[in-house]
């Protein structure tokens, strides 16, 4: 049986973490990820990063990209006994941002009041990134004991 997982139980872990992995493809069709920091809002991912990072880049010319948040797991007061990582994955349509077309508010949350500094601003922009389709979990919304049995650790929810 796979793990109850629910969007609004995907979405609620998504929030509370702040690190990804950012997969995206190079225009010879390679492979890239780079690890990267996000705020949301209205159940959309914001990045913050350089006009000419690879990132920027490639993600102009090829706006399919994939995300998978890691959700560290730990047993209290045996913190010496290695319990892999629960994770979301998901793929997205992300789209380059210029600084001036995005909410203030986000810059404010990406930024940290470094919003107002102009090479700040000349240097950098925004990806916007939209899941699409279905989040792929393991070990969301399960005791850490069901994470050695995969049938039971593994969950789906509609974006």
């Amino acid at each position: 049986m796979p793990a109850p997982v629910t969007t609004d139980l995907v979405w609620k872990e998504i929030e509370k973490r702040l690190f990804a992995v950012l997969s995206f493809v190079t225009p010879k069709g390679q492979a890239r990820s780079a690890g990267i920091v996000y705020v949301v809002r209205d159940r959309v991912l914001f990045i913050g990063t350089g006009t000419d990072s690879w990132k920027a880049k490639h993600i102009a010319r090829n706006p399919s990209v994939a995300l998978c948040v890691n959700i560290p797991k730990r047993i209290p007061f045996l913190p010496w006994v290695k319990i892999p990582d629960a994770t979301i994955s998901f793929s997205a349509t992300a789209r380059v941002l210029p600084i001036d077309e995005t909410d203030p508010e986000i810059l404010d949350a990406l930024l940290e009041g470094m919003v107002d500094d102009p090479k700040i601003r000349e240097g950098n922009v925004v990806l916007e990134i939209r899941p699409v389709g279905d989040f792929v979990t393991y070990g969301v919304g399960v005791p850490m004991m069901d994470m050695r049995d995969p049938e039971k650790a593994r969950g789906r929810a509609p974006v």
